[in-house]
């Protein structure tokens, strides 16, 4: 009977995630080294990102997410570090993920660089059992559910320069398998491909557009696919809409405070059944940097 109840439950979160497994984010943009570890060191500055997502507002159990990373070039060399947390929480489950990344530099053009990058990440995924609710409260399968720990690694490719970036990546490469029970996996992770590319048009100094996407797959799901376009006025206000694909249109917003301090704010509203059950999403996040000395005096656009 465990696995009825248990199994009954993973999958009513999984099935309001629409297959998500991986942390969801709207700003992925500006985050983008939590899903590829080749972005570390890319914005030649100390960058330190973080980010608050609340997901389906009003729908019990719905995802919350917080995410918090810092990445670096190293001196003059040709690579880059990073180092982030996640803390995912989806009904009665809890994730925390420790990831770091090491990227390599490769200059292939005057104006491109190719990076390649690794993701050495620690898992630790909890079922509070407390908030199930278990027809026979004495069965002593339900008291043994304890943390547990996956390591894994990842891999990524980014390809930029000031004004243009593409990147391919997995960061996970093998399938976590929770809560076995006679070879038996209470829930699954999946290996998750990303595609992330991006454009900056410069059509004056004060204005600039840049579409995006990101696009993920993950065996057993649909693809799911996120168009943005940001605007960028008098290199301080960003002005932004995006699309996810048969699920949700957003609003973005961020403003530059300093050349080291950004804060934006983003508002996804629900396009499937979903919206009936709740008042959308909010998503917030900073991001403080401190560039060298050879770094130009506006920070880039992505």
């Amino acid at each position: 009977m465990k696995k009825i109840y248990i199994l009954f439950t993973l999958i009513l979160a999984h099935a309001l995630c629409i297959a998500q497994q991986d942390s969801q984010y709207t700003n992925y943009m500006y985050n983008t080294i939590s899903v590829n570890p080749a972005y570390a060191g890319s914005r030649d500055a100390f960058s330190i990102f973080l980010l608050h997502r609340t997901q389906w507002v009003g729908l019990d159990g719905a995802p919350v997410t917080n995410n918090a990373s810092l990445n670096t070039p190293i001196g003059d060399s040709n690579f880059g570090i990073g180092l982030s947390f996640v803390n995912d929480r989806i009904g009665p489950s809890t994730e925390n993920t420790i990831s770091a990344d090491l990227a390599y530099f490769i200059q292939i053009s005057p104006s491109y660089k190719l990076s390649l990058g690794l993701k050495g990440t620690a898992n630790i995924f909890n079922l509070d059992v407390n908030k199930l609710n278990i027809y026979n409260t004495n069965d002593p399968q339900f008291q043994n559910f304890d943390s547990e720990f996956n390591p894994n690694i990842g891999a990524g490719a980014y390809l930029f320069s000031d004004n243009t970036y593409v990147g391919l990546s997995v960061p996970n490469m093998f399938e976590s398998k929770h809560y076995n029970d006679n070879d038996v996996a209470i829930t699954k992770e999946k290996m998750h491909f990303y595609l992330i590319a991006g454009h900056v048009f410069e059509f004056s100094p004060n204005f600039k557009f840049k579409p995006a996407f990101l696009a993920k797959g993950v065996e057993g799901s649909p693809l799911q696919l996120d168009l943005t376009a940001n605007f960028l006025l008098y290199e301080k206000l960003t002005l932004g809409a995006a699309y996810r694909w048969d699920s949700a249109v957003s609003g973005l917003i961020g403003f530059q405070i300093s050349n080291s301090i950004f804060a934006g704010y983003g508002y996804d509203m629900e396009t499937t059944k979903l919206s009936n059950y709740n008042s959308g999403s909010h998503e917030i996040f900073l991001r403080f940097e401190i560039f060298n000395n050879n770094r130009i005096s506006t920070p880039r656009f992505f």
